[in-house]
């Protein structure tokens, strides 16, 4: 019998069937209420605390309308959600036999389906909200099982145990809570915060600066609307009746938008122009930007990349790092809801339970120095270090030539000096005397190649031994300077004496010959 994550059994007879999909007339409603409208400090507050306390829909719906009216918290929370929806998913099989790479292979098939990044779009859903639900339609059409679609739900149809409020429930057509079956849905809860999924969202965050930043749009649009527009003073004398005042105030209220106005003659109007009209002009603008740069800190990490600030380059690279990193740690921590929610399910329903399961990757590949590489295979190789040939092709990208390419090759060494003419009979005489001179010496290094087999080549089994340990360059000097006063230098300091008397001994036969 198979069982969810929570231990309750699956019924394989209720799979084919949607159980979560809108109904307009239903408990599942797509049509949504609108909390943001006229939202105060203590109507926010009211709202998280009800949240809190296990009733989310008034705060599911704020996060919603968030997204849609404020252009830089959807931007940034876009651009968090689709850096990671982007990235290529690798599989790893189970294991190591035919059946574990029949698995993975399944699986590989069908992550090339083109819906997947707007599905894992919606399940990333949670990075605002705090937790999403996506619903797995499967089909059997074929007589396999295999994942349709994937489809979001809106998570205000679903709710949480009210003894932890963490195991989460979903509504039935009738309005009651009923634990979630399993096998048909990916709950994913990638929070900012531990905790409660209730109060893990980025909304949370958000909705103060939201909603502090529309009342600083307001006053700016306010402003900028009698931005420049002089002050209408109207002065009415000390007789002036009641009916005369309001027809002066009528009148000064309507010179902004008519420009045209009739008082009586007794009355006056003056434009008083103000001061300095563009002192605090940019205050509005400067409460926004920091607004904007708080949730770019909170969503991104840091405000280099949706920001222009100042510290050049440098400061835009180390800002990226801190953006690569929260990439990092979505991306794994979505790859562990997928394995827990849509793989393991999937493999249990078409081969039964397994003892390891075929794995997703969702990771960017990681850039190699393949320069420094290069010089420490230049420089291990010929110290006796044994590399694999395909080893090194993987690592830069290079595939094993076939029997019709052209292979790079060393360019082969200078071609030596065509012979000279023919020498004198007298000149070759005189060479002859030398070459008894010549063949001591090399008796000389014949003698010495011998002598430098034991020490020479015992130093050199050491040095090469040290090189196959070595993990580094670094590893192998530390290896060599703790072993050196071990090793036997004596014998190579005799051989290389001796090589030096040889060596004059050769080069006076060389004078002697050319000056014969």
């Amino acid at each position: 019998m198979l069982v969810d994550q929570f231990g309750r059994p699956v019924d394989r007879r209720t799979l084919t069937e949607e159980i979560a999909a809108p109904r307009l007339g239903g408990v599942r409603s797509p049509i949504s209420g609108r909390p943001a409208d006229g939202l105060t400090p203590v109507r926010l507050a009211s709202i998280l605390r009800a949240a809190d306390q296990g009733d989310a829909v008034a705060y599911l719906e704020l996060a919603e309308a968030i997204e849609e009216k404020d252009p830089h918290y959807l931007a940034v929370l876009s651009t968090r959600k689709r850096a990671v929806s982007q990235i290529d998913i690798s599989v790893e099989p189970g294991g190591e036999d035919a059946r574990a790479d029949e698995m993975a292979a399944m699986v590989r098939d069908w992550l090339k389906r083109d819906e997947l990044a707007l599905e894992m779009f919606d399940i990333l859903d949670c990075l605002g909200k705090g937790y999403s639900f996506t619903e797995i339609v499967w089909d059997v059409s074929e007589g396999q099982w295999r994942p349709e679609r994937l489809e979001w739900r809106d998570p205000r149809w679903f709710r949480f145990a009210r003894e932890d409020l963490s195991t989460p429930m979903m509504l039935d057509e009738h309005g009651a809570e009923q634990p979630l079956p399993g096998f048909r849905f990916i709950f994913a809860a990638l929070k900012a915060k531990s905790g409660l999924a209730l109060r893990g969202g980025l909304a949370r965050v958000a909705a103060w600066g939201w909603m502090f930043k529309a009342y600083t749009q307001r006053d700016w649009a306010v402003f900028t609307q009698t931005y420049g527009q002089p002050l209408r003073l109207g002065k009415y004398g000390p007789g002036a009746s009641e009916e005369d005042r309001d027809t002066l105030f009528r009148a000064v209220g309507n010179i902004a938008g008519d420009c045209a106005a009739i008082i009586p003659e007794s009355m006056s109007i003056d434009f008083v122009e103000t001061a300095n009209p563009g002192a605090s002009s940019d205050l509005y603008e400067r409460r926004a930007d920091w607004l904007d740069r708080q949730i770019s800190k909170a969503v991104l990490g840091q405000t280099t990349t949706t920001d222009a600030v100042s510290g050049g380059h440098a400061v835009s690279q180390e800002h990226r790092l801190v953006q690569e990193d929260i990439e990092r740690a979505d991306a794994r921590a979505l790859a562990a809801v997928l394995n827990r929610d849509l793989i393991r399910p999937w493999i249990d329903l078409e081969y039964g339970p397994q003892q390891r399961y075929p794995r997703l990757v969702i990771a960017r590949p990681e850039t190699e120095d393949l320069s420094a590489l290069a010089q420490s295979l230049g420089a291990l190789v010929p110290l006796g270090l044994r590399v694999g040939a395909a080893e090194v092709r993987a690592r830069f990208g290079l595939a094993e030539p076939g029997a019709a390419d052209e292979v790079l090759a060393p360019a082969p060494a200078p071609l030596a000096a065509p012979p000279g003419p023919a020498l004198p009979v007298a000149l070759n005489a005189e060479i002859d005397e030398a070459r008894p001179a010549r063949a001591h010496v090399a008796a000389l290094a014949a003698q010495l190649e011998t002598e430098a087999q034991g020490g020479v080549l015992s130093m050199l089994e050491s040095i090469e031994a040290m090189v196959n340990r070595a993990g580094s360059l670094g590893e192998l000097r530390e290896m060599l300077l703790a072993a050196f006063p071990d090793l036997d230098a004596g014998a190579l300091t005799g051989t290389l004496a001796q090589a030096l008397i040889a060596a004059e001994g050769a080069g006076r036969a060389a004078t002697e010959d050319a000056g014969g």
